[in-house]
């Protein structure tokens, strides 16, 4: 498997959200999803719209079994999310059973091939030249969350592994890039 990179330019990203909601409500939710919750491409695929969906509204969590070490994490569905949520249900029929990342032939998950054409071809469109996959959605996650201040070791959990400096290299964060936090507790 090729090393993937995470999207560092935020404004990158805005340009890719926008190609995609031209494109597609689904695969635009699928990339706010992945950027925004770190989940693996792989537990993406499988949701069902119910695991999202409670009596018309996003729910506030999302659970899921981690296949790994067999434990419920739990992931916040912040305002990002919801609207893109909102945005895709709004007018499509559905069923709570229904794949949340249906395919237009059948109606099962998009592969995961076809998550990485959708990603790596909207990067691709908006210029970004790097390695990019399936994997980026996570790294894009962890490195902007580590950016904003989330401690690597809630990183470390979420991505189970073992050692801070691991989750630091697969973030994409090198030791000599000068980095300030901002901790504004703003009372």
């Amino acid at each position: 498997m090729e090393y993937v990179d995470p999207i560092k330019d935020i404004e990158k990203i805005n340009e890719i959200k926008k190609k995609l909601e031209d494109k597609s409500d689904r695969d635009l939710l699928l990339f706010v999803l992945g950027i925004n919750t770190g989940i693996r491409v792989s537990d993406l695929l499988k949701l069902k719209v119910g695991d999202v969906w409670d009596e018309g509204n996003p729910k506030e969590f999302l659970c899921i079994l981690d296949d790994k070490n067999f434990e419920r994490k739990a992931y916040y569905l912040n305002t990002k999310v919801k609207i893109a949520l909102n945005n895709y249900l709004f007018n499509l029929e559905y069923q709570l059973d229904d794949f949340l990342f249906r395919s237009k032939k059948q109606n099962q998950p998009i592969t995961r091939q076809q998550a990485y054409r959708i990603i790596n071809n909207a990067a691709k469109e908006v210029g970004i030249s790097g390695n990019i996959g399936t994997h980026t959605l996570r790294k894009t996650f962890g490195y902007h969350a580590y950016r904003k201040g989330i401690a690597i070791s809630l990183l470390k959990s979420i991505y189970n592994h073992t050692t801070p400096a691991e989750t630091l290299r697969y973030i994409g964060i090198d030791k000599n890039e000068e980095h300030h936090i901002k901790i504004d507790v703003n009372l």
